[in-house]
């Protein structure tokens, strides 16, 4: 199933749903150390649970930027598919383009777009509309 941020009638694509929970996946378990939302409960808990209203959102801006300096420390192998199965592994597996060399660059949209910079540039325009974000499955 394809999933995707909504904003106002903007689309931001994501990609699938198994594929969006691995990056949250990631983040609780590599930066969280294993409690969701711990350290990052707007993008953890709020986003992750399908809306985010303005008055989070410089918040939500502030933690993906500390997600992705985190991230771009940590190396590919650490890619954490399911938060709930952590033997399973990315369709892909260990097949990945050259130019991933940490888990910040790993996530790439269905568009072919870094998936923090997708999801913060959602942030943006819902602030620059004043509108909140949704995520959503077509």
């Amino acid at each position: 199933m394809a999933v995707g941020i909504k904003v106002d009638f903007l689309w931001f694509s994501i990609g699938t749903d198994d594929f969006f929970y691995s990056f949250f996946s990631t983040v609780c378990v590599n930066l969280e150390n294993m409690k969701w939302g711990s350290r990052y409960p707007v993008i953890m808990k709020k986003l992750y649970s399908g809306k985010l209203y303005l008055p989070d959102m410089i918040q939500a801006k502030n933690e993906l930027i500390f997600i992705k300096k985190e991230l771009s420390n940590i190396s590919p192998e650490k890619i954490v598919w399911d938060v709930e199965n952590l033997g399973k592994k990315p369709p892909w597996g260990n097949n990945i383009s050259e130019d991933i060399k940490n888990l910040a660059d790993y996530f790439i949209t269905s568009d072919g777009k870094n998936l923090i910079d997708v999801m913060n540039e959602a942030l943006n325009e819902a602030m620059k509309e004043k509108v909140h974000i949704e995520v959503s499955s077509l």
